[in-house]
């Protein structure tokens, strides 16, 4: 047996080691905590669960996160949701719930009544930008958004501003693009 194939042996051997370390870890945490030796004999799961591997869409980033329940009430009410989970690759910036409510008062609410569904989705398009654009390649100029006009990015990494809003978290990947979190709602010109 020469070295190559020695080499090549090994390597297989520690790629299933790992693989089996990865499933055991699964179930070993996926155990309830009152589990007792007689259950470490059963399997805990039917099948492993390699929750490191999820890779959430941009709209599902926004629900979880907590901060952004504003932004997916609108998205829902503008019928966007199912675009924003599609393939994409899209980039948004994302106001936060505390960027919504600096809007001027009543102007949330009015958004999201049925007969005001075009300028919701107007303002909400304008906050995304077509393929998926980390904050390290924004350039200082204009971009344009899918809803058509252009958003001004100033500075560079890492202080980017996109018209007046600060990009305060910048690139959270998703499968489908990268969410910019914004302090405040950019409007488009109507």
């Amino acid at each position: 047996m020469n070295v190559q194939n020695t080499w090549n042996a090994a390597k297989k051997v520690f790629l299933t080691l790992g693989l089996v370390g990865i499933i055991l870890t699964n179930a070993l945490f996926s155990l309830p905590a009152e589990a007792n030796s007689d259950s470490l004999t059963q399997p805990a799961i039917e099948e492993p669960i390699l929750i490191a591997y999820y890779d959430p869409d941009i709209v599902s980033i926004a629900v979880e996160a907590g901060r952004f329940n504003t932004l997916t009430t609108a998205l829902k009410a503008a019928g966007l949701v199912e675009v924003l989970q599609g393939e994409g690759p899209f980039t948004v910036f994302a106001p936060t719930d505390e960027a919504f409510a600096a809007l001027p008062p009543g102007l949330v609410e009015d958004l999201l009544r049925p007969e005001n569904k075009d300028d919701l989705i107007k303002i909400l398009t304008y906050h995304v930008v077509p393929g998926k654009v980390m904050s390290y390649y924004l350039e200082p100029g204009k971009v344009k958004t899918v809803e058509g006009d252009d958003i001004y990015v100033r500075g560079s990494y890492p202080d980017v501003k996109v018209n007046n809003a600060n990009v305060i978290i910048p690139d959270i990947p998703a499968s489908n693009g990268v969410i910019h979190v914004i302090d405040s709602v950019i409007l488009p010109p109507f």
